[in-house]
């Protein structure tokens, strides 16, 4: 059976009914919570919509270069381009007579290239096109418009040259074709290694109800969830999702607010108290009046941060991007230098065929594979150590973070009750206490029974005794009742000693202060009305935290700590941890503010989290990392999705970061060092001592070029990326690095 939530004392809220350890109100995000669906038992859900991180067919970036193209549209154009591209290379008079051999002749054989070409231009090109336009207008030259620039020249010199006009030798519908062809694997395995989903925004407005049942003179109307108005009355029903923000009027529930906080732990709910649309009444049926829809209402106001944080951060441009930005002013000012200068030299001719060869080749096919090709075997390497790399920018920026801000339920600690302290009183033993409490809690699944039954199991003593209660009765905000071997047992918290009239004992008073100043749940047990103990539960650390926290302060990395929890419970643990900065009793709504706050001191920030109270602050952070345990809204929101719970796998991220940036740029120099060299002798800068790039040779400096950086990309497989050895750090290394946990900004 479903037991009412035991009263447990709290320091800061003793009356609270929640579990012993929580405030009432939503505290941070963190724990095992996901956004799943409960079975609506008839009520109206939102559409089903399948995400999938490896569902390429359906992946697209929201922003940057690749901004409304899928991941499907880049493979598709791709291999019928390179299908295309065969004919076109294998009939081209410059392939054959680099390569030594005849073109077979038949009629309509030279129409083949400028044919296919053309196709291949139209089709595959347009993305670039389109991309390159958008770039011009915005005045922010990229790759797109280094690219477009390009094949454009290459399509219209070629189609000159097919149709002999002016005499000009400039037949590039090869080039143009593997161009366009490199391009799109490039682009295609960049998205696809970065495995895009779905906007945030979108995740958020899946968490409504597509319907609500509206009481109406006594009785229920289904109505659209934009049909309610302030003042409404809503009937939720066991299972189903609260439709707007309201209060509740009638009937008494445990909501499911981990789509909201990321807690597992459903939070009591009754009349007079507020509930958040979005948010699951898990056991019974409740009457909530409407006090705010549309825009008004929690989500929404979470949509307007995540938008406004998504906006601010993605301004931000790539490296690859920077680089094309400084290539296509390069390769422009070339050729219209190029063609000044050979037209004052009295040769027009010579000016528009340097000219057009400098613009072809200003966008060496390197370039292309250069970062795609880092970014594929960057995430392939991520995927292994288990973290998932979303966006681009989070891969790049990682390596500047200058402090992670964690949430601190579910990542540093566990995100689970657990037994930390017991205190029986002299005659006792500390089996005895434990198997006693066990015994009355057993019938009971609320998770701090299940922590308590736990620890007695684990226990010698207590397993050995094998307790067991019956008769079990719960009072909400009191504590659990039950008869174990004849005796009444009574496990309970403040409320419970209180409304008996005791006090704890004397002998256990000073251990049981302690565990409430640092901010443990205290619960008191009872063997025929007498006081035997008392137990202390908390939210474990896990032991893998202190490790992540000083590896991370070993690289120089500040961490600090965000949660919605009381100080003292932050502080706690923040300096059991060495955290260098606390940030406790956080609002939900706060969270984003607290990341811009970090970023006002001149910070770079990533942020740790998993709810949808996060979501702001992940958008709003350079990085925004995500557990994967947590909310859907969450990881969309984030550019990198932790696959468990262990936050030492950020030092992978570091790690790679630095690493794959050095590839990055280790690459971009091969790529544009080709530029530097082979503009200029595409030009004619040698031309007086008889020193001139031709077309075929720039092709082949090119296809070197691309070769390089494709076996230097692969020395990223070297890299070893195991948390756990990432964070093997000594027991002196540890006390050398600890720090006290910092008193929070005011």
């Amino acid at each position: 059976m479903r037991s009412p939530h035991h009263g447990r004392g709290h320091p800061t809220a003793p009356e609270q009914p929640h579990a012993g350890l929580g405030t009432g109100r939503p505290a941070d995000s963190g724990g095992h919570g996901q956004h799943a669906d409960a079975d609506t038992h008839g009520q109206a859900m939102p559409h089903e919509h399948a995400h999938s991180a490896v569902d390429e067919d359906h992946q697209v970036h929201t922003h940057g270069e690749h901004a409304g193209h899928s991941t499907a549209m880049f493979k598709n154009k791709f291999w019928l381009s390179l299908v295309l591209s065969f004919p076109v290379v294998f009939f081209s008079p410059m392939v054959g007579h680099l390569l030594g051999y005849r073109l077979p002749e038949f009629p309509g054989s030279s129409w083949i290239p400028p044919v296919l070409g053309t196709v291949i231009f139209v089709y595959g090109g347009m993305p670039f096109l389109k991309g390159g336009l958008t770039e011009l207008r915005s005045r922010q030259p990229g790759m797109m418009l280094l690219i477009a620039m390009a094949i454009t020249v290459a399509f219209v010199a070629s189609w000159v040259t097919t149709l002999g006009l002016g005499g000009f030798d400039l037949d590039f519908w090869w080039e143009l074709a593997l161009l366009v062809v490199i391009m799109l694997l490039g682009h295609w395995m960049e998205m696809r290694a970065l495995g895009a989903a779905s906007s945030a925004l979108d995740a958020l407005a899946e968490l409504l109800p597509d319907e609500a049942e509206k009481v109406v003179d006594g009785d229920t109307v289904t109505v659209p969830v934009s049909g309610l108005a302030v003042g409404d009355v809503a009937l939720v029903r066991s299972g189903a999702r609260v439709p707007a923000d309201g209060t509740i009027t009638g009937g008494a529930a445990e909501f499911d607010e981990s789509m909201i906080t990321g807690e597992s732990q459903a939070v009591p709910r009754g009349p007079g108290d507020t509930v958040v649309a979005g948010t699951v009444a898990t056991d019974n049926t409740v009457r909530v009046r409407v006090e705010a829809v549309g825009a008004d209402t929690a989500l929404a106001g979470i949509q307007r941060m995540v938008a406004a944080a998504q906006e601010s951060s993605s301004r931000a441009q790539a490296l690859a991007d920077r680089a094309a930005a400084w290539l296509f002013w390069f390769a422009l000012t070339a050729g219209v230098l190029t063609a000044v200068a050979w037209t004052l030299l009295g040769s027009p001719d010579d000016a528009v065929i340097r000219a057009v060869t400098v613009l072809v080749i200003a966008c060496p096919h390197a370039l292309g594979l250069a970062i795609p090709l880092v970014i594929a075997i960057s995430t392939e390497r991520a995927a292994r150590s288990g973290v998932l790399i979303k966006n681009r920018m989070a891969l790049e920026r990682m390596r500047t973070i200058d402090v992670v801000l964690f949430d601190k339920t579910g990542t540093l600690t566990e995100g689970a009750h657990a037994v930390t302290g017991t205190a029986p009183v002299p005659g006792v033993s500390e089996g005895e206490l434990l198997a006693w409490a066990a015994a009355a809690e057993s019938d009971s699944e609320h998770p701090v029974a299940r922590a308590i039954v736990t620890a007695a199991g684990a226990h010698p003593e207590a397993s050995r005794l094998g307790l067991r209660g019956t008769g079990f009765t719960a009072a909400t905000g009191r504590g659990v009742t039950a008869v174990v071997e004849g005796t009444e047992v009574v496990v309970g918290g403040p409320n419970m000693l209180r409304e008996r009239g005791l006090s704890t004992p004397a002998a256990i008073d000073a251990t049981t202060l302690e565990w409430v100043e640092r901010g443990a749940g205290v619960l008191h047990v009872l063997r025929e009305g007498q006081v035997i103990g008392a137990l202390a539960l908390e939210d474990r650390v896990r032991p893998e935290s202190r490790a992540a926290v000083a590896a991370l302060q070993e690289r120089g990395v500040k961490v600090a700590l965000i949660t919605g929890d009381a100080r003292q419970v932050a502080e706690a643990v923040g300096a059991d941890l060495g955290i260098d900065e606390v940030f406790a009793e956080v609002l939900p709504q706060d969270k984003d503010s607290k990341v811009t706050e970090l970023q006002s001191r001149g910070m770079t920030v990533a942020m740790v989290g998993d709810g949808v109270n996060d979501a702001p602050a992940l958008a709003r952070a350079e990085v925004g990392i995500a557990i994967g345990a947590g909310t859907d809204v969450a990881m969309e929101s984030a550019g990198v999705v932790l696959a468990g719970n262990d936050p030492r796998a950020v030092l992978s991220m570091i790690d790679l970061s630095r690493a794959s940036y050095r590839k990055m740029v280790q690459n971009l120099v091969w790529a544009t060092g080709y530029n530097v060299v082979a503009v200029p002798l595409a030009a004619g800068a040698l031309a007086p001592i008889g020193i001139v790039l031709s077309p075929a040779v720039g092709a082949v400096l090119m296809s070197v070029s691309t070769i390089v950086v494709a076996l230097n990309a692969q020395l990223l497989r070297r890299l070893d990326l195991d948390p756990a050895r990432l964070a093997a750090v000594s027991s002196e290394g540890h006390r050398s690095t600890r720090r006290p946990a910092a008193v929070p900004a005011p």
